[in-house]
């Protein structure tokens, strides 16, 4: 799941995305208003964390726009100000939920889930395909073997990524730039063949596990996730 981080305190915005990616969130990261409508308008984002106060253009002003040009990714706003003024504007302005400074990071953590959970239509985070579970709370990649037997994996941050994006477009072929785009950002410098060696690691792991399901390579498109032969 990708995510904007747009905080104008540098060590603040350091923590918070440090944070964020240890919880599987890639995160793109950025320090003023316009910086943050340039990135929302040339990417795809999951949600967006948004500080009102920000030099150049503010996050009120950044999500009044989104919304008029009907971007209605979920936003959660922070600020410093606590009145309930500020709340409302906030709300009105199309705000998905609202976060004073200070704050504590599990409750910042369970804000996002929720703003993002409102937009998914999967049920109790948990998404299935052919006998692979995948849980989007615990990060754990499970199937049930004839036996009645649990396999289950932990994936580390973009193994899980990678897999939720796969499993949510079952049958369908990714791109390599989508995976890189989704995964590590359009402005990474990441070696494109890092996608390879990902989609090698997961195909172990569902080999281990005894999917039923396969990731095949198309030629010069991508990958999919499909039904054994």
């Amino acid at each position: 799941m990708r995510l904007l981080l747009a905080e104008d305190e540098v060590e603040l915005n350091e923590a918070l995305a440090a944070v964020l990616k240890h919880n599987n969130y890639s995160v793109d990261c950025v320090y003023d208003g316009e910086e943050a409508l340039d990135y929302l308008r040339g990417a795809e984002y999951d949600g967006v964390i948004l500080d009102i106060m920000m030099p150049k253009m503010s996050g009120l002003d950044v999500l009044r726009t989104i919304r008029k040009e009907k971007n209605q990714v979920p936003v959660l706003m922070l600020t410093a100000k606590s009145q309930i003024d500020d709340r409302v504007e906030g709300l009105d302005a199309g705000a998905d939920d609202y976060l004073a400074k200070p704050f504590v990071m599990k409750e910042l953590l369970a804000r996002i889930r929720a703003i993002t959970r409102r937009q998914s239509t999967l049920t109790d985070n948990v998404l299935t395909v052919g006998n692979i579970i995948l849980n989007r709370s615990t990060f754990e990649m499970s199937i049930t073997a004839s036996d009645g037997a649990e396999n289950k994996v932990r994936l580390a941050n973009k193994d899980f990524q990678m897999m939720e994006m796969l499993m949510a477009n079952s049958g369908q072929v990714i791109s390599t730039d989508r995976f890189m785009e989704k995964i590590w950002g359009y402005d990474s410098d990441t070696e494109i063949n890092v996608v390879w060696v990902y989609v090698s690691n997961l195909r172990k792991k569902l080999a281990a596990l005894g999917a039923d399901m396969e990731i095949k390579a198309v030629r010069n498109q991508g990958y999919s996730l499909e039904k054994k032969a």
